[in-house]
């Protein structure tokens, strides 16, 4: 079993925390927030690297921080990214892991590319995130760079929506990198008028997500998977 330390930010690496195994092996995981959210529950077990709002910040800051790795020979062996998400089907303030992400910005249709599939790249429209915490209800999650609202949920084939996972699975691909997603679900039930309608649960996401990252760090001490 992995023994040891589940505080934050060891070892000098940024939004890490070390798993150290009786056998001496030692597994680094980073874990990635957008702005806002991290409150008491998450910060008393790690120390998370901010990506900002929207694909464009989280895949730079992400894409940064895992060259400065890469170049120091410190890579992580799993990213975990935490954050809120909207839902008009889902139950709100509970937390979902990832099943598979979507990018709805890219259309590239009117050149006979099929909507949401990034033309000469070869993923599908919506691609899989294989790792599975037990006991964690998974849902699909198509990311954009706009907040959804009402009958805008329509026309997404997704159950959840968020800002920045889909930057932050391609710039895991460069590096050869697993991801694991886990999103609290904090609007969408009514339609979003004010910041207010998206922090309202904030709260509450948090201490679910800290309880997930417990649950995270209880699978890989019993083996649930490997890296």
């Amino acid at each position: 079993r992995l023994g040891g330390h589940r505080g934050p930010d060891l070892g000098g690496r940024l939004g890490s925390v070390i798993l150290r195994m009786a056998t001496t092996l030692e597994l680094v995981l980073l874990y990635l927030v957008a702005a806002v959210l991290g409150g008491v529950f998450l910060r008393t077990r790690i120390s998370p690297l901010m990506t900002g709002v929207g694909p464009v910040e989280a895949a730079v800051v992400l894409t940064r921080e895992l060259t400065r790795l890469e170049h120091a020979a410190d890579l992580p062996d799993l990213v975990v990214s935490l954050g809120s998400a909207g839902s008009a089907k889902l139950t709100q303030a509970e937390v979902y892991q990832v099943s598979a992400v979507s990018y709805r910005d890219m259309d590239a249709s009117a050149f006979g590319f099929e909507k949401g599939k990034t033309p000469f790249l070869d993923l599908p429209v919506s691609v899989d995130l294989p790792l599975r915490i037990p006991g964690i209800p998974a849902a699909s999650l198509s990311t954009g760079a706009n907040v959804v609202s009402g009958a805008a949920y329509q026309a997404i084939d997704a159950d959840m929506v968020d800002m920045e996972s889909f930057a932050v699975m391609r710039a895991c691909h460069a590096f050869n990198l697993p991801l694991i997603g886990l999103r609290g679900i904090s609007d969408g039930r009514n339609d979003v008028n004010h910041i207010d309608d998206w922090t309202q649960y904030l709260h509450l996401i948090d201490k679910k997500l800290a309880l997930a990252v417990d649950g995270l760090q209880s699978a890989l001490e019993d083996g649930v998977f490997w890296f």
